[in-house]
């Protein structure tokens, strides 16, 4: 439970400190993983400046040059991190929906829908590394990679589900395209949206691709 005394700012940095790993090598490492995620929620990629992430850190500017090779760098690992949370949650999702294959295929793809992954705060980061795809060839080459592994896992979830292995690569694209804007409409709070209509919204999308119905 939140602490009702505790800042906006300190909330959201709970926030992403709970889709990075529980245990890093180094705490200062990760506190300025951490750091970078929070910056780049509030102050976008301009504002992540060395001094700023630091600073939020509460370490000199020149520890940051112990752990990682410059803030291009930091950067890049922070999208990693904020990249295999996301991953953590997709993954513990759909384990927990047992053996049944269409049942993991929803609880892959509704995972989405709810914290921590559907949180303003990862939004606001998520956006800052969106802003960076084009312009930082690092960033890029990550983006590629975690967007391809989603996919892949969704044609294999589809595959398992009863698609044919013709049509899972489409299905998989279409779905993801889905689940961005679904997860964009819930991120942002709007009041007419919730995760109940995301959920609905996705399971009869989903059922276009499969053999059987799922039930909404």
């Amino acid at each position: 439970m939140t602490n009702p005394s505790a800042t906006a700012d300190d909330t959201r940095l709970l926030v992403l400190r709970a889709l990075l790993p529980a245990r890093d090598p180094d705490r200062r490492a990760a506190d300025l993983i951490a750091a970078c995620a929070h910056v780049l929620a509030t102050a976008g990629a301009r504002g992540a400046t060395v001094r700023a992430i630091c600073d939020r850190a509460g370490v000199s500017p020149g520890l940051l040059r112990h752990y990682f090779s410059g803030l291009g760098a930091l950067i890049a690992a922070t999208y990693v991190h904020v990249a295999q949370g996301v991953t953590r949650a997709l993954a513990d999702a759909m384990e927990a929906a047992g053996t049944d294959p269409q049942a993991r295929l929803i609880a892959y793809v509704t995972a989405s829908f709810r914290p921590p992954i559907a949180a303003p705060e990862l939004l606001a980061t998520w956006a800052a590394f969106w802003s960076l795809v084009r312009s930082d060839p690092a960033i890029a080459s990550l983006h590629t990679e975690v967007y391809a592994g989603y996919r892949d896992a969704l044609q294999k979830l589809l595959m398992a589900a009863g698609v044919s292995p013709a049509d899972a690569p489409q299905a998989a694209v279409a779905i993801t395209a889905l689940v961005d804007g679904l997860w964009l409409e819930l991120s942002m709070e709007t009041s007419a949206f919730t995760a109940d209509d995301a959920n609905i919204i996705a399971r009869r999308w989903l059922a276009s691709w499969l053999p059987a119905q799922i039930a909404t």
